[in-house]
């Protein structure tokens, strides 16, 4: 019995080492200026890691006007973005805006006259009716200081040079010498607009340009004029960050892996990626998940994800899906995107805010299907999925958030939940990423063992809740990633069935046959898709859980000390 006892002291020591480790972290104060270490944004004055998650509000349409005035005040726009777990705000315009004195000059009023759209007056007067008869640029102001007052950070993104939707290869608008894109205009607006929030504490950043693409794209203009266009940004206001997209719709900067851009100032410099579902037809709806996800997850590191080994951050500026939620080929997308998005810990911003636009290519009043909110701004379109993606809300890793040695903890991208435990009598469930069970991965012995601890992922049976074991060298307890995706984790039970890791209806981590490994494109591998990705966060507890826990150890032991006699 002394041997026991002896025994359980040494087993249980690590394990209260690692529950009490698992504290609480407070949110990050609002940063005042950014700056860049090495791939991460960072407040300057701290050094502490502020992860971007931000949601894109379009400003650079016709009316010239921000989407959704009409519908509610501005100033509750600007706190919903808040409540909504959004901490930044891309914030479009059109260069004419701050480069056409006469267009900037128009109220916001003439301009609703000018284009019919006398159901925005009607709106506009009842829900901002403070707003309705500045000027174009000063509404604009208007709604960066509201957006201020909530401390909501703001990136400047000039979207488009003529008001109007983006974006097509023949609109004019696409790259430098094109109809509407004169270089110097350009770099005097950028000037301009860099001087005008010089003093404004919340705009951070400023996106050079949105999608150039076209005819004319070419790498030698990319470089002459972006690094004209960076250095005038940091001439006229050095705090902000200065954001860089590539060619081809902001889907390609391969370019910069040979060449890099050439700049008179650092730790200012940032690089940006779109990526939706479209991007690449219906690829994901006709075709395997795994191979898909595999095959594009490939294309985007080649194209843009190698920028962070080079030490640049890089913001995915742009993504998002239909919210109706019945698109297949964006709900694949999302889901492999999720993974890739929580793996590298990327900045982002969700396109797009609205609900419905004033006008857009000729339609007043059109529902944005991709909107968060719904038509009128008035509910949250699809509660579900805006859910799931603010779990890339997390920073997992980065400099002020060193908790813990770095560890695995295992992803779901198809809920944007992590597994964790109850307790060691209890089934592995799905919970937030903040509670997330921290583990260890050996590459060669392919096992995933709980840190500070002896305990072990093990698959039981067909269709039965993962369990944890202590007896780690079975083909059982072996875990590795398969499929085109590497999304599944494998693993076979005692009788050498090959299982993967699952979920069930209430979220518990189950084995089941792995499914989708064949080119069957009808076939949704949701459900089966966990990513191990690296985190240095501690997992938050409470003393509840550490009693539980540490009750479901002692009983765990207990029964098979126990179970070693005959009775």
């Amino acid at each position: 019995m002394g041997k026991f006892i002896c025994f359980l002291c040494c087993f249980l020591s690590p394990l209260f080492a690692a529950l009490h480790a698992g504290v609480s972290t407070a949110a990050a104060a609002q940063p005042v200026v950014l700056s860049t270490e090495s791939r991460w944004i960072v407040d300057e004055s701290s050094g502490r890691r502020v992860k971007l998650a931000c949601v894109n509000w379009p400003s650079h349409l016709d009316a010239v006007v921000a989407e959704g005035l009409s519908k509610q005040p501005v100033d509750e726009i600007s706190e919903e973005i808040i409540n909504m777990g959004f901490n930044c705000v891309r914030l479009t315009w059109p260069l004419f805006l701050f480069t056409n004195d006469t267009l900037a000059s128009l109220t916001v009023r003439q301009s609703f006259t000018n284009l019919g759209l006398s159901e925005s007056v009607a709106g506009f007067q009842t829900n901002n009716p403070s707003i309705i008869d500045l000027s174009l640029i000063d509404a604009y102001q208007e709604v960066v200081a509201s957006l201020g007052r909530k401390k909501v950070m703001i990136i400047l993104d000039n979207h488009t040079s003529k008001p109007g939707w983006c974006c097509s290869n023949s609109d004019g608008n696409g790259f430098f010498g094109d109809e509407y894109f004169n270089p110097q205009l350009w770099l005097k607006g950028l000037t301009r607009v860099a001087t005008t929030f010089n003093n404004t504490k919340n705009v951070v950043a400023m996106s050079l340009r949105n999608e150039l693409r076209g005819r004319r794209q070419n790498v030698n203009d990319w470089y002459r004029y972006m690094q004209k266009g960076a250095e005038a940004v940091h001439a006229a206001n050095p705090n902000l960050l200065v954001i860089l997209s590539g060619l081809k719709f902001d889907r390609d900067l391969s370019f910069l892996l040979k060449r890099p851009v050439s700049l008179s100032f650092s730790n200012k410099l940032v690089f940006e990626l779109h990526w939706y579902g479209f991007s690449d037809g219906l690829a994901w709806q006709s075709g395997n998940p795994n191979q898909v996800c595999g095959r594009l997850v490939g294309e985007t590191t080649k194209k843009a994800g190698f920028l962070l080994d080079q030490g640049y951050p890089l913001f995915l500026s742009e993504f998002g899906v239909d919210m109706r939620g019945s698109n297949v080929n964006d709900n694949r997308f999302l889901n492999c995107f999720m993974g890739w998005a929580a793996e590298q810990d990327v900045d982002w911003a969700l396109w797009a805010l609205t609900g419905s636009y004033y006008i857009r290519e000729g339609v007043v009043g059109l529902d944005e299907t991709y909107g968060v909110y719904n038509w009128n701004w008035g509910e949250i379109r699809n509660q579900t999925t805006l859910q799931k993606i603010s779990a890339l809300q997390y920073p997992f890793r980065g400099p002020g958030y060193s908790e813990t040695r770095t560890h695995k903890v295992l992803f779901h991208p198809e809920t944007g939940l992590c597994v964790k435990r109850m307790s060691l009598l209890e089934p592995l469930v799905l919970g937030p990423c903040s509670e997330a069970e921290a583990w260890s991965y050996s590459t060669p012995q392919k096992t995933l063992t709980i840190v500070g601890t002896y305990f072990c992922l093990e698959a039981d049976e067909l269709g039965q809740p993962a369990k944890l074991g202590i007896f780690c060298s079975d083909a059982t307890t072996k875990w590795e990633a398969i499929s085109e995706s590497k999304n599944h984790l494998s693993s076979k039970l005692g009788d050498s069935t090959k299982v993967c890791l699952d979920i069930d209806s209430d979220n518990n981590i189950v084995t089941n046959s792995c499914k989708c490994l064949n080119r069957n494109n009808k076939c949704d591998p949701g459900s089966q898709w966990f990513k191990i990705i690296d985190s240095t966060r501690s997992a938050t507890t409470d003393n509840n859980l550490l009693h539980r826990v540490i009750r479901s150890i002692v009983k765990f032991i207990a029964k098979i000390f126990l179970g070693s006699f005959s009775l």
